[in-house]
């Protein structure tokens, strides 16, 4: 926390939101930070930090985002919105990389560290829907993972994301892919 704590503070004056990513599956131990009372403990002081520094600057209370794995049970889920309703974050990013390695063809299936791109898309849109669903819709939700298309965007959007966020699909289809994005959701208006 006391990390976290550091980084805040020094960055408040200089961003406009916080993502708080327990995420990583190559940061050794962090991923248990996602367990519900560490998460909601580091959560906590973030929010109470972030209302102290607003009173103490000039600046306004800035939007804490919590940024988790695909790889989270439907319990586990169920306690992030919880975390959410509890601390006030303003929302969810979902989702970052995968440990999974289920349906790749490689051989070599036992590689350590964060999986991304197209192996990550159907999973990432099942978060995104479950939590949509079960929190009424009760946050904002940015959805990320396996984006490669505007098609994948707009499922994104549709099970529930209000924004999209790129990573691999921008590296691999360029930016055109933006153009494409945005092309896509002005049709469905």
């Amino acid at each position: 926390v006391k990390d976290y704590i550091i980084c805040f503070d020094a960055l408040f004056n200089h961003v406009d939101y916080f993502v708080v990513n327990v995420s990583s599956p190559n940061t050794p131990n962090l991923r248990a930070l996602q367990d519900k009372e560490p998460l909601t403990a580091l959560l906590q002081t973030l929010q109470n930090r972030n209302v102290e520094k607003q009173k103490t600057s000039s600046q306004k209370v800035k939007p804490i985002l919590l940024k988790i794995a695909p790889d989270l049970t439907d319990e586990q889920l169920l306690d992030i919105i919880d975390i959410v309703k509890t601390t006030q974050i303003a929302g969810v990013i979902a989702t970052n990389t995968t440990i999974s390695r289920e349906g790749l063809q490689s051989t070599n299936q036992t590689e350590m560290g964060g999986l991304s791109g197209k192996p990550l898309t159907k999973r990432s849109t099942e978060v995104i829907r479950f939590l949509s669903e079960k929190s009424n819709k009760a946050f904002p939700i940015i959805g990320v993972g396996g984006i490669h298309s505007a098609d994948d965007a707009i499922e994104k959007l549709n099970a529930g994301a209000s924004l999209v966020q790129l990573y691999t699909g921008f590296i691999y289809e360029g930016p055109a892919l933006i153009k494409a994005i945005n092309k896509k959701v002005l049709e469905q208006l």
